[in-house]
């Protein structure tokens, strides 16, 4: 993955949740089973809190997700610089993803541009010079939580006027490589990669560290750092698994989460072929991960056995979001750079808006 990131909470369905607000230049404090995490309203629901209400509802069964074991999506529009991170806003009805171009000055660092599609064909310019890649909801569904790698930092974009403000600034005082991709739980709290994918020529404070972090309470805490370019990551509905692709390692991994957000050991969810990128998950546990190189999306079973895939390009597929009224359709991000594309297939479970 040479460009990528990705995730986010359904708007509109999540209701506010006393979510605390995020703070500036969050502190540094190890990751340990006790940690105290973020409380609000969701504290007191049974179970590690994951997809936002009404997103997934409880008792519902479904079946096959794929209608065959392997698709083709359809191209919407192409000609961008290189797309990542698509969201779905219920209330406005727009998918919102980061277009970032190659990088510029001194630092070779990517400019990037958040667009936002409005189906079924109109497409402009959300937030200019945003800095992003992989993208997010927050827990309320009023901010877009992105991992911006222009301040090597977590930002928060409230959508009604665009203002940007900072969830994660560094850790223990270190700059960040360059957050790639975020997942958000439903009581707010962030994970996210950090490659070093668009570090640029900025220094490396991270000693060749890539890793997965937490912010929970307007703390950063370490997930993981001894994966080789951690690139996309999703949490499971029932927030009991996080999953991470590494992109160097061809590997997707889990975590089990605990209720206060702590995670576990990693373990091997599937080993993938091709540079897993972003991913998602629908409403039945099965994950979708991207391919950086066969431009496929794997579908897997919540066990790991794959169902199909689904194509969407040549190569550079990078991330992927459920969106639409019925969040059944998935959208796709993928294409060569200066013509990257936004892709959309039919699917039969509805999933996450990231």
């Amino acid at each position: 993955m040479t460009w990528r990131p990705t995730i986010a909470a359904l708007a509109g369905l999540c209701l506010a949740v006393g979510a605390a607000p995020f703070a500036t230049g969050a502190a540094a404090t190890p990751s340990t089973a006790a940690d105290t995490a973020h409380v609000s309203a969701h504290a007191a629901l049974a179970g590690p809190p994951g997809a936002p209400p009404g997103v997934c509802p409880e008792g519902v069964g479904y079946g096959s997700p794929l209608p065959a074991s392997s698709l083709s999506a359809t191209r919407i529009q192409g000609g961008f610089s290189f797309l990542e991170g698509p969201v779905w806003v219920a209330d406005g009805g727009y998918l919102l993803m980061s277009d970032m171009a190659a990088g510029t000055g001194p630092y070779n660092v990517q400019p990037s541009t958040i667009r936002r599609f409005t189906p079924p064909s109109t497409f402009d310019t959300f937030i200019p010079n945003a800095g992003s890649n992989g993208l997010a909801l927050s827990a309320d569904a009023q901010q877009l939580i992105a991992a911006t790698h222009d301040q090597r930092s977590v930002s928060a974009y409230r959508l009604s006027d665009r203002s940007r403000s900072t969830v994660a600034a560094n850790y223990q005082g270190r700059a960040f490589n360059s957050p790639n991709d975020v997942a958000v739980r439903s009581d707010g709290v962030v994970y996210f990669t950090d490659p070093n994918f668009q570090r640029g020529n900025r220094s490396d404070q991270m000693n060749g560290r890539t890793s997965v972090f937490r912010v929970s309470g307007g703390q950063v805490s370490l997930v993981d750092d001894r994966l080789r370019q951690p690139n996309g990551i999703s949490l499971s509905p029932d927030g009991a698994t996080l999953y991470v692709g590494a992109y160097s390692e061809n590997k997707i991994y889990k975590y089990a989460v605990a209720p206060d957000g702590s995670t576990s050991a990693r373990s091997v969810f599937v080993n993938y072929v091709g540079g897993p990128d972003g991913g998602t998950i629908d409403c039945a546990g099965n994950v979708y991960w991207t391919s950086g190189f066969d431009g496929q999306v794997h579908v897997y079973s919540p066990t790991g056995t794959q169902l199909g895939t689904i194509r969407a390009g040549n190569s550079g597929t990078t991330n992927v979001a459920f969106g639409g009224a019925d969040r059944q359709t998935l959208y796709i991000t993928s294409g060569q750079r200066n013509d990257s594309g936004l892709y959309s297939v039919r699917l039969n479970v509805p999933g996450y808006p990231y």
